[in-house]
């Protein structure tokens, strides 16, 4: 009964595109009031603010806060905030075309793989319920963006529609830095597609026309590259620049942490159960998993569009970062689905599992002395409001923020996280505050850790659910 209740509903295209939206606008709803966090501070009010205060076609930023990134997600806020107000709902509003077009775009990729209406629903389920993506759908960052743009590339890759090709493309190149790396991924794919695949000659590929067609939408990618080092003189990183160190080539010893980390950033948030799926798969069905030309299509895909995300933070001592690879994550799921629906006669429990397992990654957490990306799990999400309770019972006892340390990303002007308005800032924790802000979601070195513990002691603490703030005094002596 209920699927015939999906089949019927599914084979109305409004009434899907309708669903799209309304899950889009749900999800708006639930998470409007959710402030800025970590890099998105930077990324889109930092940058938003700087173009909303001066001209939204200046991107010249300023060198204290300036990623070498463009302010792409700081364009599109200022624009809506041009609009709509400067409100923090409003930032989560502009994030709602590419939510809904996400949607839309990635249910369309599904269909290229799977023409079955009620399969393509419920691999659209197990893809859009991994803890990373998720979390983009309810923060404010440009990894939706880019997301949205790589796959409407994709399916107008896969259903030869070169003029929505052209268009993601032209967008894509310039959202950011990782976007353009996923412009040159889809540029390898399309060879490899075509020559693996449909058996093209690499002569007949790799024609001008076709390397025009990439250059001309590559032009936004390098017009502002070339504008950056012509004005600027730097790409990313400058001799004063808070980001400095992170931008170093790694030694050996660095370069096989990265490929640990890259391994994990595959396994967290209950990936595990996804990979650990195909590799089990692998031995019991072998080659028999790879006959079909789609599943080598999708193998490729997730592979391929990455590839130079991979070779790039691999080679470098900068955080190997879990969102970075979200479209290849998308790609497992959708190949697990794919070897579910061919290969197995318990659909339904391994289904369940395989979805059970993907949510449990929002649960997970690691010991304080183990670095966690936060901002790629759902985890995070009753900091918020704990923060807002916690900032409330320092102005009710009369303890000035500006007189509190604090961590990354919350020693940072208020007004740039909620858009209260208000202009004080935490201080950077030094070990010699007379008070601590503290969360649970902040990543600390052990230094500073014991620092807490031996020097100060707890005045408050606030819990939501897996979510712990602490107020810390400093200890009299």
């Amino acid at each position: 009964m209920i699927r015939t209740f999906l089949e019927s509903f599914l084979a109305s295209e409004k009434k899907k595109n309708l669903f799209f939206v309304f899950l889009g606008v749900v999800i708006l709803l639930v998470s409007k009031n959710y402030g800025m966090f970590d890099d998105d501070i930077l990324f889109g009010t930092r940058m938003g603010n700087q173009l909303y205060d001066n001209s939204i076609f200046n991107w010249t930023m300023p060198d204290s806060f300036d990623p070498g990134h463009p302010p792409f997600l700081g364009f599109v806020l200022a624009v809506f905030w041009k609009l709509f107000g400067h409100y923090l709902w409003v930032s989560h509003l502009a994030m709602l075309p590419f939510t809904i077009g996400f949607f839309y775009q990635l249910h369309k990729f599904i269909g290229y793989f799977i023409k079955d209406k009620v399969l393509q629903f419920l691999a659209f389920l197990l893809i859009i319920i991994d803890p990373t993506l998720s979390t983009c759908f309810v923060l404010v960052n440009m990894e939706i963006i880019s997301l949205f743009f790589f796959f409407l590339v994709i399916n107008a890759l896969f259903f030869n529609k070169t003029s929505l090709k052209f268009i993601g493309l032209f967008f894509l190149s310039i959202v950011s830095y990782r976007s353009m790396m996923l412009f040159a991924g889809i540029f390898l794919f399309d060879i490899l597609n075509r020559f693996l695949f449909k058996k093209e000659k690499l002569k007949s590929i790799i024609t001008f026309k076709f390397l025009f067609f990439y250059a001309v939408t590559s032009l936004p990618a390098f017009l502002f590259v070339g504008w950056r080092l012509f004005t600027k003189g730097w790409l990313q990183t400058h001799p004063e620049s808070p980001w400095t160190s992170l931008w170093h080539f790694a030694d050996f010893n660095y370069f096989i942490r990265n490929l640990i980390v890259l391994v994990w950033r595959y396994l967290d948030f209950g990936r595990i159960f996804i990979m650990l799926f195909i590799v089990i798969s692998f031995f019991v069905f072998g080659k028999k998993i790879v006959q079909s030309k789609k599943n080598k299509q999708l193998i490729l895909l997730s592979i391929s569009a990455v590839i130079f995300i991979i070779l790039t933070i691999i080679s470098v001592t900068n955080s190997v970062g879990i969102r970075y690879f979200i479209v290849s994550y998308i790609c497992f799921n959708l190949f697990a689905f794919l070897i579910l629906n061919e290969f197995y006669t318990s659909k339904k429990v391994i289904y369940t599992l395989l979805f059970i397992g993907l949510v449990s990654g929002n649960l997970w957490i690691y010991p304080k002395t183990l670095s966690q990306g936060w901002r790629a799990t759902l985890g995070h999400v009753p900091y918020h409001s704990l923060r807002l309770k916690a900032i409330d019972y320092l102005n009710s006892e009369k303890i000035n923020v500006e007189n509190v340390g604090s961590f990354f990303p919350n020693y940072t002007t208020l007004d740039l996280i909620d858009f209260s308005g208000d202009q004080r800032s935490f201080a950077e924790f030094n070990g010699k505050n007379n008070y601590v802000f503290y969360a649970s979601v902040y990543n600390l070195t052990d230094e500073e850790l014991n620092i807490l513990e031996n020097k100060y002691t707890i005045l408050k603490q606030f819990n939501n659910f897996n979510i712990t703030i602490i107020i810390y005094i400093i200890k009299k002596t």
